[in-house]
């Protein structure tokens, strides 16, 4: 059988960075069964139980209005004499049942599934992935119609969910704008209605509305994206200029015009500069890439050494990572913010790890013929990085 998360990436489409990403929705039909192994009723339950999770993550909505804690929650004072809200299983049901949409975010820090899911997202879309969780039970909008910052994927695990599409009013609009998009019209683009295994995707500014209409409750997943923009760029490029005087000095305050005329002459010629490198946007890339948000895993008990056993497992926690060779007979792996270089005869367990499925040291000492000594020390390097994670101790 596929892999769930497999199954949702390859549910979009070979020419979805092509055709849609960015450009427009995309619904794809799908199957129960390519989703019943993400999350399920019971693992949300045991979270819900086993977790402390004050709000804003876990929270309640209802006609755009968030439903006031208290209303499903009791304080209870722990032993250091902090205050925590435990779900109260009774009042929570009292307002599902009257048509409250119960969030949690990142649900991908939760549940092992999840996060594979978002890796393999991330991996696909080249973009930071977090995941919420939505669960509903009547018709009741939790959020009313709405537009959301950031591009969406959105996987229906159980019932079913009716979306009303308004389509955008202002090309990509952004969470600290200098305008807000005008209203919707009042009938929707296109409606339709989700059920398990149905993949969805929506770009930023589309109006939208989502309710569970169709007499059943409903459970999905939203995958929000992390795109870059030209904002993002001009930042960034307003970063590496600093290594220019004109750009770290005061702004001619209490200056003459012409003096002022001149800063922004010489400003505006070293951004042009800049933005004139066919490169530049790669360049913010690569370096994007190289400093994602790295999902960590602790190694316990190893926190000094790793000792040279074959049966722990390593595996790599980065989705986008760069492994090269290097002229000087070394490779280097650029991951998570981190630059490290290894000499040449390191490279075959790097690009072996970079596949992110954990891997037994013995098996991968065998597969590149090393020792298992070498790829242990090899191994512990990328750990105190924290873009590995060891397990399987005994």
């Amino acid at each position: 059988m596929t892999a769930p998360d497999s199954a949702v990436v390859a549910r979009l489409g070979e020419d979805f960075l092509a055709e849609a990403f960015g450009r427009g929705y995309r619904l794809s039909r799908g199957d129960a069964a390519s989703v019943a192994d993400v999350i399920n009723w019971t693992d949300l339950n045991e979270v819900l139980a086993r977790h402390r999770m004050d709000p804003p993550r876990l929270r309640l909505s209802a006609d755009g209005l968030a439903v006031p804690p208290d209303a499903y929650t009791v304080p209870e004072v722990a032993k250091r004499r902090t205050v925590f809200h435990r779900t109260h299983p009774a009042a929570l049901h009292e307002q599902l049942a009257n048509g409250a949409t119960l969030v949690i975010d990142a649900v991908d820090e939760l549940f092992p599934d999840v996060q594979s899911l978002a890796s393999e997202l991330e991996t696909a879309l080249r973009s930071k992935i977090q995941v919420n969780l939505y669960a509903s039970w009547t018709a009741r909008e939790g959020f009313g119609v709405h537009w959301d910052d950031h591009d969406v994927v959105v996987v229906q695990i159980d019932g079913s969910k009716r979306w009303k599409l308004y389509g955008p009013t202002r090309t990509a609009p952004m969470r600290l704008d200098m305008a807000e998009p005008e209203q919707p019209p009042e009938e929707p683009l296109v409606e339709f209605v989700l059920t398990p295994g149905d993949v969805l995707y929506l770009p930023r500014g589309w109006w939208h509305a989502v309710s569970a209409s169709e007499g059943e409750r409903s459970l999905h997943l939203t995958c929000d994206l992390s795109v870059a923009t030209g904002a993002d760029l001009i930042v960034w490029l307003s970063e590496i200029l600093r290594e220019h005087e004109i750009v770290r000095a005061d702004l001619p305050r209490f200056g003459t015009d012409k003096e002022r005329a001149e800063t922004a002459l010489a400003l505006r010629e070293h951004l042009v500069t800049a933005l004139s490198d066919p490169e530049v946007i790669e360049q913010y890339f690569t370096l994007r890439d190289a400093n994602e948000r790295v999902r960590f895993r602790p190694s316990l008990p190893y926190v000094t050494g790793l000792p040279a056993d074959p049966e722990l497992s390593a595996q790599l926690l980065t989705t986008r990572h760069e492994l090269r060779l290097a002229e000087e007979g070394t490779t280097v792996l650029t991951a998570g913010g981190e630059t490290l270089t290894f000499a040449r005869a390191a490279h075959p367990i790097l690009r072996t790890l970079t596949d992110r499925q954990p891997h037994r040291l013995g098996v991968l000492a065998t597969a590149v013929g090393l020792t298992v000594e070498q790829v242990t020390g090899v191994t512990w390097e990328l750990v105190k990085a924290q873009i590995v994670a060891v397990d399987g101790a005994r």
